[in-house]
């Protein structure tokens, strides 16, 4: 059992006995234009960005006690990976969810200045899902 240091939060091995922690979930909405002509992207770049997405909301949100839930879980940590269609798509979910109060990260892939992907910190599915809804999974 891991040890706290003074001031953090308690163990969530209470949680995951009543399912609060099972029903965490992180979600990630890549852009399914980036794989697909003309970008063409690798697919190794594509996941990457989903990587980069999600450890980013894990680390800016990493104090909140969802997160920290999520992180401890360990092998059965749940995560959703979406598609947006395109930049457009992206960008306007991300206006929704900060309209919404929905913790996220955006990222923003460099030197081009490309959103390519945003994850939301970990959730219960069902307080972010209804903005989610009209995104399939990534194929």
């Amino acid at each position: 059992r891991p040890c706290f240091p003074a001031g953090c939060a308690a163990p969530y091995g209470s949680m995951a006995a009543t399912g609060a922690a099972a029903a965490l979930v992180q979600y990630v909405v890549l852009r399914g234009d980036l794989g697909r002509p003309p970008r063409s992207w690798p697919l190794g770049a594509v996941v990457a960005q989903g990587c980069h997405a999600a450890l980013a909301a894990a680390h800016a949100h990493r104090q909140h006690p969802d997160t920290r839930a999520y992180l401890e879980m360990g092998g059965a940590m749940r995560t959703v990976v979406l598609e947006a269609p395109d930049e457009a798509a992206l960008t306007a979910l991300a206006e929704t969810l900060k309209q919404n109060s929905i913790d996220h990260e955006v990222w923003t892939e460099q030197p081009e200045n490309t959103a390519t992907c945003l994850a939301l910190r970990p959730y219960p599915k069902d307080q972010v899902h209804q903005h989610l809804k009209k995104f399939k999974l990534l194929k």
